[in-house]
């Protein structure tokens, strides 16, 4: 394997992405490395806007899978290409397309939100896209006489139906096994310890760790919390990888990673998302490989919904 030395690494991918015309999108739940190279880093929303804009030749997604497809629905006509095809989601994983399928005929009137952690297959079987940041706003949009299915993530959508007043959604029951992972036993010990730290965290999270939250939303909406809330301290129920950017965005701030229940795990990192490494970024610029592609009945159905979230949440 021809591979540059690790002091060179860097600066060959950098190489790599301008001689080739690719952008490098990296979510915040990426290694820093990565974060810091990227063209932009962002949350899934941000993350879409930009695969939808870009001018590049090469979309190059350290994400994961179904971010990777999103933008390749968004753009058949480029390259898109991911470091590690293995790079899933266990939410995404928790909600396959036949099952979710035979679920949704019990449900033949029901407008179909899902939530954009779900594989291309089930986007297509969707009528709207959402991501954490537009959710409830796309939920609120639709009308209180809407029958609604909500999917893959419980607990968003609980979250989402409480912010909508509505008590009549029907939530699929898949979950986030980073964002499932944090203790509330824990959590309040924590907050013992640091009385003055505010606690935020994502909607992905359980209830019982969203009932103790000062503040709720997106990765970005946390991250926008942390530098214009006047607190010095925050304990932080989401991925860890956030931590890199709430850093360097504010670096007069306190940044305690909330902790999940078992310990001896890094549980509060997301497994998939760290598969994305700097080795297997460069292989991948290199040779323009792993390519993501979907086929194109199964994009032009997914293309939809999508379109109609983006159209939605501006």
């Amino acid at each position: 394997m021809d591979m540059p030395a690790p002091d060179q690494l860097e600066d060959e991918i950098r190489r790599l992405l301008k001689e080739k015309n690719v952008v490098l999108l990296a979510h915040y739940y990426q290694e820093p490395e990565i974060q810091d190279l990227a063209d932009f880093v962002g949350d899934s929303l941000q993350l879409s806007v930009e695969a939808k804009n870009t001018d590049a030749d090469v979309i190059c997604f350290c994400g994961v899978h179904f971010m990777a497809e999103t933008a390749k629905i968004l753009n058949p006509g480029k390259t898109v290409i991911i470091p590690d095809l293995e790079a899933g989601c266990s939410l995404a994983d928790g909600c396959p397309a036949d099952k979710f399928s035979e679920f949704l005929k019990d449900y033949p009137d029901h407008t179909v939100v899902s939530y954009i952690n779900c594989s291309a297959e089930v986007k297509a079987l969707s009528d709207i896209i959402c991501t954490s940041s537009n959710a409830a706003k796309i939920i609120k949009a639709l009308g209180p006489d809407e029958k609604i299915v909500f999917a893959p993530d419980r607990h968003l959508g609980r979250y989402v139906s409480k912010q909508a007043k509505r008590d009549d959604i029907v939530l699929w029951q898949g979950s986030c096994q980073v964002h499932d992972a944090f203790s509330e036993k824990k959590l309040l010990a924590l907050k013992v310890r640091h009385p003055e730290a505010k606690i935020i965290a994502h909607p992905e999270c359980q209830e019982a760790i969203l009932r103790h939250a000062d503040y709720i939303a997106s990765t970005s909406g946390l991250l926008n919390f942390v530098v214009e809330d006047s607190a010095k301290a925050f304990i932080v129920a989401t991925e860890a990888g956030i931590l890199h950017k709430m850093s360097q965005a504010a670096p007069d701030k306190e940044l305690i990673p909330a902790p999940p229940e078992d310990e001896s795990c890094a549980c509060n990192i997301c497994p998939y998302m760290r598969l994305n490494t700097l080795e297997k970024l460069y292989l991948c610029l290199r040779d323009l490989s792993p390519e993501i592609d979907v086929p194109e009945e199964i994009r032009v159905r997914a293309l939809k919904p999508i379109e109609r979230m983006l159209d939605m949440s501006f």
